[in-house]
């Protein structure tokens, strides 16, 4: 019995993670390039009481074993990193990546970032920047003046500065990929860090070595699909439910079931009290919310 409550106690917890992984893609489906995430199962181990293959006689073996299982538990949570829609924006400084790629961030420490948002701007240097205020490698500076910033395909961008017809160029966007995206460190701020799970950055041009293009005016909406996501939360909740409690209305004795108060600590009549909790006057029981609060005056004799 205490090994059920256990294992039990695993497929619960293990749900609840589930439920928080599916929360958190909820949460982020309007942020600009989020990848859903998603909770990687992996049963416990087994008690071997019977071997597989043992011997009954000595010409007959057992064709199965018998293996009981200790539960279950959430060993990872995968990210998918399938292409977000295009959405316009009209902005000229928002880019997006259609195909594999990162953009290339300076973070505070020195160190790099990579990012699916595109959603950048200028500060007060005139440099291009992420939402967060970091700097977009490989460091591109607008100059006082300019009357519109054009950026192509191949991540080129260019300035039509005041006096001047002709576009002047100020740097190309820097891009990488990885060998294994889904092994890159998520820090916030729709910012990963590399890690010796992803490999390596592998920079190039966007529009070669199986980089994508940059859309100008462009922003990648998230890939979580709202509909398909509440029917894993509704799934999900089901099963964090099944275990009936022994004082759930299905564990409730026949001729009670139909009563409308709850069994709740501290118990009351008519539900049996629970193990270890003594019963008490219905005038002192609350009925659930659906129902309203008992009052001493309506309580039933």
């Amino acid at each position: 019995m205490m090994n059920s409550l256990w294992i039990a106690k695993t497929g619960m917890t293990a749900q609840q993670t589930q439920l928080d992984v599916i929360s958190h893609n909820l949460a982020n489906v309007s942020t600009t390039g989020f990848k859903r995430n998603r909770a990687e199962f992996q049963d416990l181990i087994y008690q071997n009481l019977r071997q597989v293959g043992a011997q009954t006689t000595e010409e007959n073996q057992l064709p199965t074993g018998l293996h009981l299982g200790l539960g279950v538990n959430v060993v990872a949570t995968s990210r998918n990193f399938t292409q977000g829609g295009l959405q316009q924006s009209g902005n000229n400084l928002d880019v997006a990546i259609n195909g594999d790629g990162f953009f290339e961030i300076t973070l505070p420490d020195g160190t790099t970032g990579y990012t699916r948002d595109g959603s950048f701007q200028l500060d007060a240097q005139g440099r291009i920047v992420t939402s967060g205020g970091l700097p977009v490698a490989p460091g591109i500076t607008v100059p006082a003046g300019t009357k519109s910033i054009s950026i192509s395909e191949n991540g080129e961008v260019s300035a039509i500065v005041a006096g001047s017809v002709a576009p002047q160029p100020l740097g190309s966007l820097s891009m990488s990929s990885f060998v294994n995206s889904a092994g890159l460190q998520p820090v916030g701020q729709n910012m990963f860090k590399e890690s010796a799970a992803s490999g390596a950055p592998q920079q190039g041009t966007p529009g070669t070595n199986g980089l994508g293009i940059v859309r100008q005016g462009f922003l990648e909406t998230s890939n979580v699909n709202v509909v398909e996501e509440l029917v894993n939360m509704i799934q999900t909740q089901r099963a964090w439910a099944a275990p009936p409690s022994p004082c759930s209305p299905r564990a409730a004795p026949a001729s009670t079931r139909h009563r409308p108060w709850t069994c709740c600590p501290p118990h009351c009549h008519p539900w049996p009290p629970c193990p270890g909790q003594p019963a008490l006057p219905r005038a002192a029981c609350f009925m659930p919310p659906a129902f309203g609060p008992r009052s001493k005056t309506s309580a039933p004799a």
